[in-house]
């Protein structure tokens, strides 16, 4: 059986652009990011220089009109001028949840709304992850990062079809951001090395098999290493575990989710 190829993970997006480079040490990653209807992370304008293109789903257009702004704070840029400088590109949904003043707002500058309503059988941010894609070359989705801003909190159902939805969309990096974690999935059809940026995330990480058991894991650089243990729920479940190191790796013959708690940032 073939040798399965790694994956390098680094959170380089929580870290100013001009700074990369020198972290990565490799082709620049291109970065997309959609904004969902839950409270803006503090350091969403951080991922929005990062991103190339930058989507609402529904209600997350409230969102931005509203919480980006109070991250400003101590600037003396009044809210217009703010809201205007954060316009999205893409407004998507079923357009049940956005308010018809920040609709009008962000078509009279340009942003592009786009009606699914007549899809019930899929998420906003399902519909999202499609039009991002649909959007990138052959070449840009080789190295794609979706970034997910208020993916995490709110309704349990709503956090569940999030990360269901990086169960539909195993072969797309894309990770789900709050103020206090990250969490993405890690494939079995793949090796993987995370590299820990520790002045912006950890140490507290943890590794969660979803879909199916996890039959045999592997880790390194973690504070209780798995060594070919058995993982599913009613069982063994790696959570409250320690990054020890700059590097972690996984092995594992199913798929687990990968959470970090990060540190606490702000835009500036």
């Amino acid at each position: 059986m073939a040798e399965k190829l790694p994956m390098i993970h680094r959170s380089t997006f929580l870290l100013p652009p001009e700074t990369t480079a020198t972290v990565t040490g490799t082709l620049p990653t291109t970065h997309a990011l959609i904004i969902l209807n839950q409270r803006l992370p503090k350091f969403s304008p951080l991922l929005w220089e990062h991103a190339k293109v930058r989507v609402c789903a529904d209600g997350g257009a409230n969102r931005l009109f509203d919480n980006m702004p109070e991250l400003f704070h101590d600037e003396h840029d009044d809210v217009s001028v703010i809201r205007q400088r954060y316009k999205p590109d893409v407004i998507k949904g079923d357009m049940d949840s956005i308010r018809p003043d920040v609709l009008n707002f962000y078509r009279n500058l340009g942003t592009e709304i786009v009606d699914n309503s007549s899809d019930q059988d899929t998420t906003d941010l399902h519909k999202c992850i499609t039009y991002v894609l649909d959007l990138m070359s052959d070449d840009e989705k080789s190295n794609l990062c979706i970034l997910v801003a208020g993916a995490l909190g709110g309704r349990f159902d709503h956090e569940m079809g999030n990360v269901n939805t990086l169960c539909r969309f195993s072969t797309t990096r894309i990770v789900l951001l709050s103020n206090d974690c990250l969490i993405q999935l890690l494939p079995s059809t793949r090796h993987h090395e995370i590299n820990v940026l520790s002045s912006v995330e950890g140490p507290h990480c943890g590794l969660i098999p979803i879909g199916t058991p996890s039959g045999s894991s592997t880790t390194t650089g973690l504070e209780w290493n798995l060594d070919n243990m058995e993982m599913r729920f009613g069982g063994l479940v790696s959570t409250s575990n320690i990054v020890k190191g700059e590097t972690v790796t996984v092995r594992s013959d199913s798929d687990l989710l990968w959470t970090i708690s990060l540190k606490k940032q702000t835009c500036s």
